[in-house]
């Protein structure tokens, strides 16, 4: 099939010949015909270098479509995200997913767009670089010297080489980098520099091509400012990065950070290529051509994918949550005995707070209210409860996981960028990780400890004083089905609420970072009517507290929406919706029992409170692991050494038990 197609591109002039179509399906032979097939370039090359006269044909196929069609729109945008904002490209990608676009005859983007589909994508990216390198030197565009596809794709590449310049001084002095960096108005700019010397490198080789004249010293001189200048504008935008770690990051500013750094990374192509060509320099520019060639294909078969370009650009946003996450996590993770007991004083009081949520929750559910309102009401509970929870520093065992887990990936990041002796490096994550299951431990020892007694308090006290039980037989009953371990759903529930759990936290980041990035506690200290009502120095610290404590009041507020309106959207939905958390299953195991006055098979009572362990560890894992995978993306981390490390924490088990499960003894305070 391969040779009867090229057979057809066999024609005495290049320009006798509608290309495109024939290219079109010799694409569709050389695709894999299964997801995970193997591609049939092999082939191609075997049968390019067993009849050469095929490869001439395919040469002109290639010439002449270069001659008919514009290659600078290709090179100067394909693959980088335009200047109109995420939002406005989402909208793009949506609609022309939906409702794709018509081939402008007049430009090779489109012509490169009809040859490939979506799914090209895979196969061309892992697809060997020698192989398409290997395909370029049999076709053999040097045999042909004066071909008008030749010297019109030369052209293009200058021109696309001036586009991308002028776009990256524009970009440059965007108000968004202004803010984070004013250096770059008062002084002079990295990014207009790149965009001198570029045009000054694309007139340097126009005269040169014209005149014939090559001199090599002037390019190498041109190549290598170009190099520097190029280094520097990185720097800088990695300092912006850095600053929009402390001052906030919007979505606005990640795209155009990514879009100033794929502009630098195709000048950097195009003045590659373009420096082999006037050296002559032929394997450096087969190589380059192959290169630019899979990187603008890959672009096009993706350029209407809407998850690849949003989990692309929430990754600065990402790593800002994440690290306020982190920096917040270190506070859950005690190193020394005295940091143990006072979370296990946290955590108690946090047990006390949530028997009395779950208390509230019980009373609100007695009162016949309208679905909806007893849903807002449970909302309102849940969310003002966690909130009281953190006001009066208690704490709860299962929103420590979404902010440790973001400390664990931050010092896995560490080691990571350390190669060396990562075996001993492992070491100190081990300590780590210890420490953090020791604290939640110790925090869910504290939550269950308090709660399940305070629960039996507030129901003896109701029945001593009112006559009646809090919770009615039936009312009993049905609650400690709900957290039966053997009941359907009640493990699946509570891995729901981990996912709650984890949205509260990205929540929390996301408030910090707009607390930051909006320069809210600045802008208060600035009403006058607040300052004259609190006084100055108190406003002051309201301010300050605001700054600190945004991201976390905002998380657990919203966190009690979560809990609280699951069981409303699965009953509006229709759907076997709903959450269990395992603190006020616990507390609710306890007023169910009293209710019961305890009249109640053994087993039962064992299988809740299995219920209410496995709730808790759903809770527990399901957060872990969420905020976990989040943080490591967000920084760019592929941890390779999961094995190692689950050895070296199995080795530490068995030797160290007592470092997992119990506080530092007395002697050993800084373990």
């Amino acid at each position: 099939m391969l040779k009867t197609l090229l057979k057809e591109l066999q024609s005495p002039t290049p320009m006798d010949i509608d290309a495109l179509p024939i290219l079109v399906r010799l694409f569709a032979l050389l695709r894999p015909t299964t997801r995970h097939g193997p591609h049939q370039l092999p082939a191609l090359i075997a049968l390019l270098e067993s009849e050469p006269e095929l490869a001439t044909g395919l040469r002109n196929a290639l010439l002449s479509l270069f001659s008919q069609r514009h290659a600078v729109l290709l090179l100067a945008t394909s693959g980088i995200y335009p200047a109109t904002g995420v939002f406005s490209e989402t909208l793009r990608r949506i609609s022309h997913k939906l409702l794709p676009e018509v081939d402008d005859a007049t430009q090779l983007k489109d012509g490169l767009r009809e040859l490939l589909q979506a799914s090209d994508a895979n196969w061309i990216a892992e697809s060997r670089h020698e192989d398409w390198q290997r395909i370029i030197t049999l076709l053999d565009f040097d045999s042909v010297s004066s071909a008008p596809g030749k010297s019109s794709m030369l052209a293009d590449t200058l021109e696309a080489l001036r586009v991308v310049a002028h776009r990256i001084a524009a970009t440059g002095l965007e108000t968004e980098m202004l803010r984070l960096d004013p250096s770059l108005e008062n002084h002079g700019s990295p990014f207009l520099g790149v965009c001198e010397e570029a045009l000054d490198l694309v007139k340097s080789v126009e005269i040169q091509l014209i005149t014939g004249e090559f001199k090599a010293e002037t390019l190498d001189t041109d190549i290598a400012q170009l190099e520097v200048l190029i280094a520097q504008a990185r720097t800088t935008i990695s300092r912006i990065r850095k600053r929009a770690q402390q001052q906030g990051a919007s979505f606005q500013l990640t795209f155009h950070l990514r879009r100033l750094q794929q502009h630098l990374d195709r000048l950097a192509t195009l003045s590659n290529l373009v420096a082999s060509h006037v050296r002559q320099d032929y394997q450096a520019r087969t190589a380059h051509i192959a290169a630019i060639w899979q990187e603008l294909a890959v672009a096009e078969c993706s350029q209407n994918k809407v998850r690849d370009f949003w989990k692309q650009n929430a990754e600065l946003v990402a790593l800002r949550v994440t690290e306020n996450a982190g920096r917040s996590g270190e506070h859950y993770i005690t190193e020394t005995r005295k940091d143990y007991f006072a979370m296990l004083k946290a955590a108690a009081g946090g047990g006390l707070a949530v028997a009395i949520v779950a208390a509230i929750k019980i009373n609100i559910g007695s009162r016949g209210l309208a679905p909806l309102a007893e849903v807002l009401a449970n909302c309102l509970n849940y969310g003002f409860g966690f909130v009281l929870i953190h006001l009066l520093h208690f704490s709860v065992a299962t929103k420590q996981p979404a902010m440790t887990a973001n400390a664990i990936a931050a010092a896995i990041g560490e080691i990571q960028d350390n190669p060396r002796e990562r075996k001993h490096d492992l070491e100190p994550l081990v300590s780590l990780v210890a420490r953090t299951m020791r604290t939640q431990l110790a925090a869910i020892v504290g939550n269950i400890g308090l709660a399940i007694p305070v629960a039996l308090l507030i129901a003896y006290l109701v029945q001593y004083l009112s006559g009646t039980h809090f919770v009615s037989p039936e009312k009993a009953k049905h609650l400690l089905q709900d957290i039966n371990l053997f009941s359907p759903g009640t493990l699946i529930f509570g891995g729901l609420a981990g996912v709650c759990l984890f949205l509260a936290g990205l929540i929390a980041g996301y408030y910090d970072n707009l607390c930051s990035y909006s320069r809210i506690p600045e802008r208060l200290n600035q009403l006058p009517w607040a300052q004259k009502l609190f006084g100055k120095v108190r406003w002051q610290r309201v301010s300050e507290y605001i700054r600190n404590n945004l991201g976390v009041l905002a998380g657990n507020f919203f966190l009690g929406f979560l809990l609280g309106g699951a069981a409303g959207l699965g009953a509006l939905l229709g759907l076997p919706i709903d959450v269990r958390h395992t603190t006020l299953s616990s507390a609710m195991w306890g007023y169910s029992l009293f209710a019961l006055d305890f009249h109640v098979p053994w087993q039962l009572i064992v299988t809740t409170a299995l219920g209410f362990l496995g709730i808790g560890m759903m809770n527990l894992g399901v957060s872990f692991y969420l905020a976990l995978s989040v943080a490591l993306r967000a920084r760019g981390v592929d941890f390779t050494q999961r094995i190692a490390l689950l050895r070296a924490i199995s080795r530490r088990f068995r030797s160290h038990p007592r470092e997992f499960l119990l506080p530092p003894p007395k002697e050993n305070r800084s373990q």
